[in-house]
């Protein structure tokens, strides 16, 4: 017939390396999205909730929706922002991007 015998020869074993070879290449692709995106956006997480935690009255802050303001109160979850003067809003902490300038810390009452 037209079969050859290197054709008929090769319906062999396929051993316990060979799966091993075949996931190589997805195990390499997870490996290198885990330092190429993974690790660097949970660092940038860190870094955001740092930045959120040392907030103070008197910091410049830019906000997701580009509003340059002053921080005027800090609550647990939000905080009092002077747009202009005489006008504040409140914002949701994790909405912010930049703290631009640090502001001075706030007296505390009972040392004056």
């Amino acid at each position: 017939m037209l079969i050859t015998e290197a054709y008929a020869q090769t319906g062999g074993a396929a051993g316990g390396s060979g799966i091993l070879l075949q996931f190589l290449p997805i195990i390499l692709i997870f490996v290198i999205m885990y330092f190429l995106i993974l690790r660097p956006q949970r660092q940038r997480a860190k870094q955001h909730q740092e930045m959120i935690a040392n907030l103070r009255r008197g910091d410049t802050v830019v906000t997701n929706g580009g509003l340059i303001a002053k921080v005027s109160k800090v609550e647990e979850n939000e905080l009092q922002l002077e747009i202009a003067e005489g006008v504040r809003i409140k914002v949701v902490r994790s909405m912010l991007t930049q703290v631009r300038a640090k502001g001075e810390p706030a007296k505390d009452p009972e040392k004056t």
